[in-house]
């Protein structure tokens, strides 16, 4: 059996992407939720199980493989699985899906600094910074080229829920809780990211936490 290893479900937005593949694969997995930053926590991952990936979360044992980082789990997972499972079939598509992730996985720093993923949260909105508008802008421009070119009937980016709707899923988590402006059309999908029976699982492991760690609840902080 899969055993993955993940961070905090209320503040863990890269926990949240390799979950959400596992979940999608459809294997079994041993989840096991490791809290952040507590008293043990430097101790925790010196361990062996977390040695290949320096002590970050999430990662994944299948038997003797490991695989750490979120697009990693992805993508091994595709290959374990049935590809299709996680990116769209038409070459096209899948060239964007996979450009789009890539760029979740590597851009968007302000937003991310300033705008940390805090599930248990919905705050006041206040005007977000100049980079974080920069951010959301593109995030906008990617969403609905995706949505035009690739969705059809679907309500994800490109139909069926798949890898780039996992990578985006903490995003469209901080738009809610920072009451952030987006475009009108991203309403129904983010609606849909959220409604999803893999989201709503998260979100009810979140609000179950006792974990609060301070500085993930100030908004200025980010993850």
């Amino acid at each position: 059996m899969l055993k993955l290893f993940i961070g905090n479900k209320a503040y863990s937005s890269w926990s949240l992407r390799g979950w959400l593949a596992v979940r999608q694969s459809g294997l079994p997995f041993e989840e096991n939720v490791v809290p952040l930053y507590d008293q043990d926590w430097d101790k925790r991952r010196e361990g062996d199980e977390f040695a290949p990936s320096s002590g970050k979360v999430p990662i994944l044992w299948d038997g003797e493989v490991v695989v750490w980082d979120s697009l990693a789990i992805i993508e091994y997972l595709a290959e374990k699985t049935d590809r299709t499972l996680f990116w769209p079939e038409d070459d096209a598509a899948r060239a964007m899906a996979r450009s789009m992730s890539a760029e979740m996985h590597s851009s968007f720093a302000a937003l991310r600094r300033e705008h940390s993923m805090n599930i248990r949260q919905i705050y006041q909105p206040q005007p977000p910074s100049a980079d974080v508008m920069q951010d959301i802008a593109r995030i906008m421009q990617l969403w609905a080229e995706a949505r035009a070119r690739f969705a059809g009937s679907g309500d994800f980016l490109f139909g069926e829920f798949g890898a780039a709707d996992m990578m985006f899923a903490p995003v469209v988590t901080r738009f809610v809780t920072y009451q952030l402006p987006i475009a009108r059309f991203a309403e129904p999908y983010m609606q849909a990211v959220i409604n999803h029976p893999f989201m709503q699982d998260w979100i009810a492991g979140a609000q179950e936490e006792d974990w609060v760690i301070e500085k993930f609840e100030r908004t200025s902080q980010g993850q």
